[in-house]
């Protein structure tokens, strides 16, 4: 694609980068042709795997500095001309169990980053990984960007808080930087120890180890599902868009059910089963119920629209944790 070929060359920094949205953007700008700075720390719950960045080690540059080293990260930024900055925490439960923790990453590790850009490369282009959890539970479906922001966790809330931040700076300094606001991501790369990162990670893994799964509820909550390689595709198209500057943009995909996809999976995967069972209490004081999101937005601006089908996406999921399993469970 012709706007795609201006990474050619381009420096390109990823925070977050040996996670699991970061690592699959490092191997397209690989592929692409940038020159390409990975930044993180791996820090605990956060995702990193150093076997994520597997084929491509020797062909970018790798940073263990924390985005609150305010130090490292204003020499770091020096000379980059896009940052996607995918650092952070996801995990809804933890953050009610560690409210702290999850403030100093999704929220002062946000300032430092964009403090660190506005001393030292105020002409460096940001593009956010927000999430779809700030609007909380839906007034109405689709949910697009004029939607009521209600986080029912601490997660949203300071996810909220990181990408108001790109917005502010971009109002107040004017660095360019925008915030894309992901829904239920899933693909190869991603975490499925646990269900800390998502949920989709730990159904393939009980799906694959042929263990029964259980849906909350019975699984009749609709989700949007967004494979990696699109979410990949819309940063990648709003790092080389100048309309995106101080805008927030929701990305989407397939809405389906938990139980369809479920039910999709294990015929996938040809193994595991499935039970319905009530919600742990900690985990339905925040449950948003159905949610999907309208991306005409996205479109409109982005010329970006999810192409990869639940089918998919989830076969090519599987069959990359079958080849890799070892590195991941």
């Amino acid at each position: 694609m012709e706007r795609l070929a201006k990474y050619a060359g381009k420096k390109v920094m990823v925070t977050g980068g040996l996670g699991f949205i970061g690592s699959n953007m490092a191997h397209r700008l690989v592929e692409l042709g940038a020159d390409v700075l990975i930044v993180d720390a791996l820090l605990p719950g956060c995702g990193g795997n150093p076997h994520n960045i597997e084929g491509i080690r020797d062909k970018v540059q790798i940073s263990s500095s924390d985005l609150r080293d305010s130090d490292a990260m204003g020499q770091l930024v020096k000379g980059q001309e896009i940052v996607f900055n995918l650092a952070g925490k996801i995990s809804h439960i933890e953050s009610m169990r560690d409210p702290f923790a999850d403030l100093e990453i999704n929220t002062r590790s946000q300032l430092s980053l964009l403090e660190a850009c506005r001393a030292h490369n105020p002409d460096v282009k940001i593009i956010y990984a927000g999430t779809r959890q700030i609007y909380g539970i839906p007034e109405y479906l689709p949910v697009d960007e004029r939607h009521p922001l209600q986080p029912v966790d601490i997660n949203g809330i300071h996810k909220m808080a990181g990408g108001w931040y790109h917005i502010v700076f971009h109002k107040v300094y004017g660095l360019r930087a925008c915030t894309l606001r992901l829904t239920n991501t899933y693909g190869p790369r991603m975490v499925v120890r646990d269900s800390r990162q998502g949920v989709i990670g730990w159904f393939i893994k009980q799906a694959l180890d042929g263990e029964e799964i259980k849906l909350f509820g019975g699984g009749g909550q609709l989700r949007d599902m967004t494979y990696v390689d699109d979410a990949v595709s819309a940063f990648l198209f709003a790092g080389v868009t100048d309309e995106v500057d101080g805008q927030f943009f929701n990305l989407g995909g397939e809405a389906v059910s938990l139980l369809s996809l479920v039910q999709l999976l294990t015929c996938i995967c040809g193994s595991g089963s499935y039970a319905a069972v009530d919600f742990p209490p900690e985990r339905k004081r925040i449950d948003i119920g159905d949610y999907y999101s309208d991306y005409r937005k996205a479109k409109r601006v982005l010329d970006w629209m999810p192409t990869t089908t639940l089918a998919q996406g989830l076969q090519r999921t599987v069959d990359f944790f079958r080849r890799n399993k070892e590195h991941y469970w």
